[in-house]
């Protein structure tokens, strides 16, 4: 592969269409405040490396980034790209990833609204984010040792597995298919609204109105808490762990629970079953 270390770049285009090319201690800065570094580009290696320009990886194929700082000023860095393994890097410009395959996320820093939307077949692990619509219609997600803060996360997303999570969010996985979230929290408002083939097992869930208008939900040993009007409309069978101060016209199911303080069943459509278990 072809090196080049310790170098500046500011110009439009500064690596257009390189191959087997590896970056060391570079900054991609300057006056000239050119766009799109490595556009379709492939096999690329970018280490130890300042990014203050936009746009720098869109249309690449098999590249690897590691201790990279991405500023606010790097915003769209990678779109339309594939085969991709990001580390121990910092990725602070909104709209960082978007429409990419085949996506490894280790150890990273990310701040970045919009990040995420319709990238596929995504793994991310040890990783911290700040975000609004974060993964919107992403698709095949694993997630392991998560934390995220923001608004409106995981919404159209289709088949997902999330582990040891923390996940500090409004409107979190409205209208999602396919979803598995096992030993994590969730803390926000109107929780996985619409959502079809969610499964929570070992959870703890905190905000009010949650789980409204499911199909197909499903509680394993969860504990629920501040959680008020909790499964209107929804067709679930679920196991709650510690008492609940409202549950709502479940449509249709089970939900054993130790305790309720409201139980509020005044829609004759809703057929749900509330047991309480001692």
């Amino acid at each position: 592969m072809t090196v080049i270390e310790n170098q500046r770049f500011d110009e439009e285009r500064a690596l257009y269409g390189k191959k087997n090319l590896t970056v060391k201690h570079c900054q991609f800065d300057g006056p000239a405040d050119g766009e799109s570094a490595f556009k379709e580009c492939e096999n690329i290696k970018v280490e130890d490396t300042f990014l203050n320009l936009r746009y720098p990886f869109w249309h690449d194929h098999s590249l690897q980034i590691c201790n990279a700082q991405m500023t606010e000023n790097c915003r769209a860095a990678l779109w339309y790209s594939d085969h991709i393994v990001i580390k121990d890097t910092q990725m602070h410009g909104i709209k960082a990833l978007r429409e990419c395959d085949d996506v490894i996320i280790e150890n990273c820093d990310i701040q970045s609204p919009e990040f995420g939307w319709m990238t596929k077949n995504i793994v991310m692990k040890d990783t911290k984010a700040v975000s609004e619509y974060f993964m919107m219609r992403a698709q095949n997600l694993r997630f392991v040792n998560v934390e995220f803060k923001g608004k409106y996360s995981f919404q159209y997303m289709k088949n997902a597995y999330f582990e040891n999570c923390v996940f500090d969010t409004k409107d979190a996985f409205w209208h999602s298919e396919d979803v598995w979230v096992r030993n994590s929290v969730i803390k926000g408002e109107y929780l996985a609204w619409y959502s079809k083939g969610l499964v929570l097992e070992n959870c703890k869930i905190i905000g009010t109105q949650p789980l409204c208008y499911c199909e197909g939900l499903k509680l394993i040993d969860c504990e629920m808490i501040d959680t008020d009007l909790c499964f209107e409309k929804s067709k679930v069978n679920a196991t709650i762990v510690n008492e609940v101060e409202s549950i709502k016209n479940p449509l249709d199911g089970i939900i054993e629970v130790p305790a309720v303080k409201e139980i509020i069943q005044d829609d004759p459509t809703s057929k749900g079953k509330i047991l309480i278990r001692s």
